[in-house]
């Protein structure tokens, strides 16, 4: 089975949404993402959980959710693992990576919404961009995948 690292902010769930919002609601947070249960409460992006679990459900390829911590926010590690067993369950827990350099991890796709700064560029496998003009959303990356 292929190994699939998938992101979380702005892959799986809408950082930027929250952020911006956050920062109209509380001006005078310099950091919204700093704030304890900003991770928790961000949505969903629209066709990521679908996707995800056809992932799950597939013979074809082993997913993982490899995610970066915020430093601003030490709370960011609790809540991402909460904000997982809530959409895909306790089990897919156990799926859970937090990392600050992707490049550790050994795979052969890594879904992410940016090609760098994270150890993106340096990932040995294929980086799928999410957001890009070839991967705009899930639906495309499900095609791509063949699930």
């Amino acid at each position: 089975m292929k190994i699939v690292y998938i992101d979380m902010d702005d892959t799986l769930c809408n950082f930027k949404n929250s952020y911006k919002q956050s920062l109209i609601d509380r001006p005078e947070i310099t950091w919204p993402h700093s704030q304890c249960g900003f991770f928790v409460h961000l949505e969903p992006l629209p066709q990521a959980l679908e996707t995800v679990n056809l992932l799950i459900e597939s013979n074809k390829y082993d997913p993982y959710i490899l995610t970066s911590p915020s430093v601003r926010n030490p709370n960011s590690y609790i809540e991402k693992r909460i904000w997982i067993e809530q959409y895909f369950g306790l089990n897919f827990c156990k799926k859970l990576i937090i990392s600050p350099n992707k490049a550790l991890n050994i795979g052969d796709y890594l879904i992410d919404d940016n090609v760098q700064g994270k150890g993106q560029e340096n990932f040995q496998g294929e980086l799928i961009h999410f957001g890009s003009k070839a991967f705009p959303n899930w639906e495309s990356i499900a095609r791509y995948l063949e699930i």
